[in-house]
């Protein structure tokens, strides 16, 4: 089966041209930087018009949190992969705090089977380490397993990994990625004892940033700096937060460096002020800190030393969000909306188009050394996106795909809308509505 994208204006590798893109199967067969294509290439394809859309590679999304296996009354791998397609989304890498924990191989090769069931986007989760399970975590294979999770800090499925010894030997042995959720505990769990002592159970939403501090951020991300830099370990840093860690970083291309930062949509989008009107709903992990963070942070993901933007998509029931602080869970659903979202600040001249489309999808295949994927080049599979810059839209319960049903940016009108998304060649989906269910493949690694 062929298709061919037409009148599209293509956004790739740096370069916003007018041209057309050929499917054949699952692949990209031909990429047309012209107006006009030749008439023995349309002869026999399924045509679509794009009428001057964008056409972008499919995003990837190296941080989620789909809650299958365990905790699918927040959400799904069949849900929340339907809800990053009508994003733009068309890979994920999804973390091991479910229930049971990916943390042995057997049960890591469980969700892979799953996914393999129900997911409308490619795939890769994270092998989980723990206190005591390096054996199996270096049994993991990096061809195709996206790397190897480390919570140096708690959240979400207490997977806490603070034994300094095992620390060392993790990063020592492993010679795949190692992506770290970087909080210092004990900082925590002093700012904690400090505000509880002030406010008791009642503390407000506005101490999250000051509990979970950048002092905190910045003392756990320096220590898997060190210890990479030590045992020459592949690091890559998720959802830094903070001003001062960008101390840590470098400037330069993802594909040469051997430790690498990612920001969220949520610590590009909100700081401590957006508190008062969305309360726990914006609460996460590590928290949405300063205005003065937030600049620091787009500074840094300019000029190179932040190398992706992700989500972190969290889903958890509007009632457990709306918990008291000590209660309420801390996460969001952000997959559907990372892209519109940055669009937007594109819109608002905060980033270059070219430079989203880098951060969103080239970075994510390069940093993970994702088989043909992230581009949009002949021979590579046919993930792409279909962007309208002029069919605005507000988001609101009723065009919401999460199963947990709601967004922290309900009410926001946005101005790109995605109209269609292509997976693997094939179109999942146009204009609203999800078209066909289970394209999406495992995720291979040129490792």
């Amino acid at each position: 089966m062929k298709t061919l994208i037409k009148n599209a204006r293509i956004v790739n590798e740096g370069r916003i041209f007018n041209g057309a893109v050929l499917i054949d199967g699952e692949l990209i067969a031909k990429v047309f930087d012209e107006a006009d294509v030749p008439e023995e290439v349309v002869k026999g394809a399924s045509v679509i018009d794009a009428g001057g859309q964008y056409l972008i590679p499919g995003a990837i999304d190296d941080q989620v949190h789909f809650r299958e296996p365990g905790l699918t009354h927040k959400g799904e791998i069949a849900t929340e992969s339907r809800a990053a397609v009508a994003g733009g989304v068309t890979s994920y890498m999804e973390m091991p705090n479910t229930n049971p924990q990916a943390v042995t191989q057997e049960l890591l090769e469980q969700k892979y089977k799953r996914a393999a069931e129900v997911s409308a986007a490619n795939y890769s989760f994270f092998m989980g380490a723990t206190n005591n399970n390096l054996d199996e975590v270096l049994k993991t294979d990096g061809t195709n397993v996206c790397g190897i999770k480390i919570f140096m800090g708690s959240s979400t499925g207490n997977m806490l990994v603070d034994n300094e010894d095992v620390l060392s030997e993790i990063f020592r042995n492993t010679k795949l990625l190692v992506a770290t959720h970087c909080e210092d505990e004990p900082t925590i769990i002093r700012n904690t004892a400090v505000y509880r002592e002030k406010y008791g159970e009642y503390i407000p939403i506005s101490a999250h940033p000051k509990i979970r501090s950048a002092e905190a951020c910045f003392k756990s991300s320096a220590k898997a700096v060190e210890l990479a830099a030590k045992y020459g370990t592949r690091l890559h840093v998720l959802h830094v937060s903070t001003a001062d860690e960008m101390k840590l970083f470098s400037p330069g291309k993802v594909s040469e460096k051997h430790i690498t930062a990612e920001v969220c949509v949520h610590h590009l989008w909100f700081d401590e002020n957006d508190y008062i009107a969305h309360g726990t709903r914006i609460k996460w992990n590590p928290a949405i800190k300063s205005a003065e963070d937030k600049a620091a942070l787009w500074k840094a993901l300019l000029a190179d030393q932040i190398d992706v933007v992700a989500t972190d998509h969290a889903p958890h029931t509007l009632e457990e969000k709306e918990h008291s602080y000590f209660k309420a869970p801390s996460g969001g659903p952000l997959v559907q909306h990372s892209l519109p979202a940055m669009l937007e600040l594109s819109k608002k001249g905060l980033i270059p188009i070219e430079r989203v489309i880098e951060k969103m999808c080239h970075a994510p295949a390069d940093l993970f050394r994702i088989d043909r994927r992230g581009y949009i080049r002949e021979g590579y599979y046919a993930d792409l996106v279909l962007v309208s810059s002029d069919r605005s839209w507000i988001v609101s319960p009723k065009n919401i795909l999460y199963k947990c049903g709601w967004s922290p940016f309900e009410g926001t009108k946005f101005s790109h809308r995605v109209t269609a998304t292509f997976v693997n060649g094939y179109l999942v989906y146009a204009n609203g509505d999800v078209v066909s269910g289970i394209q999406g493949k495992r995720l291979k690694f040129n490792r």
